[in-house]
């Protein structure tokens, strides 16, 4: 019998997944543990192997594809004495109608009348010849009043594509559905709505290049945008001084020499707000509507840069690690993320983060809190400034630091609390190490 395969879940969370690329051809033998296809999550490109042992008869799914969703047969697999060349229909799925040549929107948030719409058929041509488009063009193509039979496609074989809708001309339908909605119904769908309007960009002359959105800067996009229309964020910053933790990680690293760690200010800075967060328990938890989710381990999302994007490999129970721990986790971590083989495990979770600016220069920023978790500090760069020591002035090695908040969950003196502790924590560092 047939062996269908299917577009898999590769973290608890992905809903849908780029294929990538094929490594493998119709016509191909294999057999259990044979790499099959590269598949793109919203973090990082992960490899697919087979489980079962035939001959790779159909491939559904084109390679370069994005928005899969999750459950979509993408290839089909015969075993021995099985008619290799026999067609197998793919089981019905929620996105098995054809291969998508185009991704939804970042953030796709129907209106109440475009939701239930069904697909519509095709605008005919006028010598009768089947125009073909995708179902997302041709429900967008109804929804605006294009005629279908006008618009050049550019997808596989001339297939009409959304990339091709954007700019053509809308006829008097367009209108129609935008008039009927109550105006208490748009109101309510506005802030769920706002993420789409980011989009088309108007031509004004100016040369340039488009380049399509990955689908990890899609998820970037949407997650950052959600965060900042739900969760309000307060903001608290404090002055550090870093003398004594520059002095204390230039002994630490004489002494770790022989083993091959060096120390980072930022490996020293992850164990402060873990510890911090131990102290003040109420800044280590989640807001879940109508439950509080408190931590009883700090788990500390760091923000690593990579090539596309941003992505948070985490130290799980910082507090509970020594700092020559989390500097060797740390860097193998940060390879790893370079290098797009992370796994779901190691950046999803964490109760807190903490992203550093400071090797960039930058003095001081907020940065966005990282649902579900409830705040993030932001570090700035340590620089010589003017401070008071021991009541008189003098020139210390200071930096500035910024937690957000989320005020739902952290109330502001909780908050300013944690950035007191955390402040005693960096500039008194032996406490680091107890």
């Amino acid at each position: 019998m047939p062996i269908e395969l299917k577009m898999p879940a590769l973290s608890p969370t992905m809903e849908e997944g780029t294929l990538a690329k094929w490594l493998v051809k119709e016509g191909d033998t294999v057999k259990s543990g044979d790499l099959l296809a590269e598949i793109e999550t919203d973090k990082a490109t992960m490899e697919f192997e087979a489980i079962d042992e035939g001959v790779v008869s159909q491939i559904l799914v084109a390679e370069g594809t994005d928005g899969v969703k999750v459950g979509t047969v993408i290839a089909v697999i015969t075993g021995e004495g099985e008619d290799a060349g026999a067609k197998v229909a793919p089981a019905p799925t929620p996105a098995t109608a054809e291969p998508k040549a185009e991704a939804p929107a970042p953030a796709p948030a129907p209106t109440p009348a475009a939701a239930p719409t069904p697909t519509p058929a095709a605008a005919p041509a006028a010598s009768g010849d089947r125009i073909k488009a995708s179902p997302l063009a041709k429900r967008l193509a109804a929804e605006r009043g294009i005629d279908l039979s006008t618009i050049t496609g550019t997808g596989p074989g001339g297939r009409i594509v959304k990339d091709d809708l954007d700019g053509a001309p809308a006829g008097a339908a367009a209108s129609a559905p935008a008039q009927s909605t109550a105006a208490p119904a748009a109101a309510a769908a506005a802030p769920i709505a706002a993420p789409a309007a980011a989009g088309p960009i108007p031509d004004f002359g100016i040369p340039h290049e488009d380049t399509k959105l990955s689908g990890m800067r899609k998820t970037i996009a949407r997650r950052l945008t959600e965060s900042m229309q739900q969760s309000p964020h307060i903001y608290l910053t404090v002055d550090i001084r870093l003398d004594a933790l520059l002095k204390l990680r230039g002994e630490l690293n004489a002494s770790l020499e022989s083993r091959g760690v060096k120390l980072s200010v930022n490996d020293m800075l992850i164990k402060a707000l873990a510890v911090a967060l131990e102290r003040v328990p109420a800044c280590n938890v989640s807001f879940g509507g109508d439950v509080m989710r408190q931590y009883s381990r700090a788990d500390i999302s760091v923000a690593v840069s990579i090539p596309g994007g941003l992505i948070t490999p985490i130290i799980t129970d910082a507090g509970g690690k020594s700092m020559s721990k989390i500097s060797t986790e740390m860097a193998e971590l940060a390879a790893k993320a370079k290098e797009g083989k992370l796994q779901p495990s190691e950046y999803q979770g964490g109760t807190a983060s903490i992203s550093n600016m400071g090797m960039m220069g930058i003095k001081q920023f907020t940065a966005v809190i990282n649902p579900p978790q409830a705040m993030i500090m932001a570090i700035g760069a340590g620089e010589k400034r003017p401070y008071v020591v021991d009541d008189a002035l003098a020139i210390a090695t200071v930096m500035s630091a910024t937690g957000s908040f989320d005020h739902r969950a952290i109330d502001g003196a909780d908050g300013a609390l944690l950035m007191k502790t955390f402040k005693e924590l960096v500039e008194n560092p032996l406490g680091l190490v107890a």
